[in-house]
Order: C-alpha cells, then structure tokens, then sequence
C-alpha cells in the first residue's frame, strides 16, 4: 500500500510541476494575442508566424493541462449522479473507467502518434505558409508526450482509488 501512495504522490509531483509550468504558457498567449490584435488593428499587419504561435501554445496549453487538469478533478464529468456516490462507490467508478477507457484511450493515442511525429520529425516539417513557424515537429512532439503524462495520472488516480477501497476495507475488519 504504501508503494501506491508513494507512486501516486511522485506522479502527482511531476505533473504538478508540469501544470505550473504550462500555466505561464497561458500569460504568453495572453500577450501574444494582445500584440497580434494591436498589430493587426493599430498598425494593419500581421504576421503568419505569430498566428500559428498562438494555436502553438493554445495547443501546448491544452495538452499539457491534461494531467494537471485530471489530478485536480477539473475535468468534465457527469456529476449528477457521481457527487451524491460514497468515496467507496466513486473509487470504484475510477478504478472501472480509467482500466476500460482510460488507459487504453491513452495508449492508443501514444501509439497512433509514433509514426505521426517520427514522419513529421524525418522529413523536417516546416509550416506550409509563407512566413510560417519553422519546425512544426515540436508541436507534434508534444501529443504522445502529453498523452504519456495523462497515462501516469490516469496511473494515480487507479492507485488512489485502490487505495481508498483498501482502507475502507482494512477499517472494517
């Protein structure tokens, strides 16, 4: 058990760390977008590269809040029913949906992605616009990395679950 809690915690950890990290993304989108628009209606131009920047990060932002966004229940589910459950119940319905649906979401995607990205990565994949970001295989890179995050937390939150139904177990007997 308390090898669990400890790979749950070390997980928990590192997304946490990269959720902040990701978050300062946001303000640069912010900025970012506010230049574009000030640019574009003050000064009437505008710039491919910033444009595609910006889905960039909006993307990255997305992605990577995956996790973060999971560890800190943000995430949408249906909780009319789910709200109402025991710890018990609801650990049980974690443990069901992240075994049946989670994980292997997961790891379909992180394969699915491989050859995606390892292309992408071969042939040098530049922006096909003029003035477009040069290297659009980091922004692909950052699927089955995101992906691969959202595993270890989909991770923690079975172990978390396994853990609740354990000790509620272990406090009846």
């Amino acid at each position: 058990m308390n090898l669990l809690k400890k790979a749950s915690e070390l997980i928990d950890k590192i997304n946490t760390r990269i959720g902040n990290a990701v978050s300062w993304f946001t303000a640069a989108l912010v900025l970012l977008v506010t230049y574009d628009v000030l640019a574009r209606y003050l000064f009437n131009t505008s710039s491919v590269a910033i444009q595609e920047l910006e889905w960039h990060l909006f993307a990255a932002i997305f992605l990577l809040g995956a996790a973060i966004t999971l560890k800190n229940e943000a995430h949408v589910r249906v909780d009319v029913f789910y709200g109402k459950l025991s710890e018990k119940k609801k650990a049980i319905i974690n443990i069901t949906g992240t075994i049946l649906f989670l994980i292997p979401f997961c790891i379909v995607l992180i394969l699915a992605s491989q050859n995606f990205v390892l292309t992408s990565f071969q042939i040098g994949e530049t922006s096909p616009d003029t003035g477009g970001l040069p290297a659009r295989y980091i922004i692909k890179a950052i699927l089955p990395v995101s992906i691969f995050f959202l595993l270890l937390q989909s991770l923690s939150l079975l172990f978390k679950s396994i853990l609740i139904l354990l000790l509620k177990d272990a406090e009846r007997t």
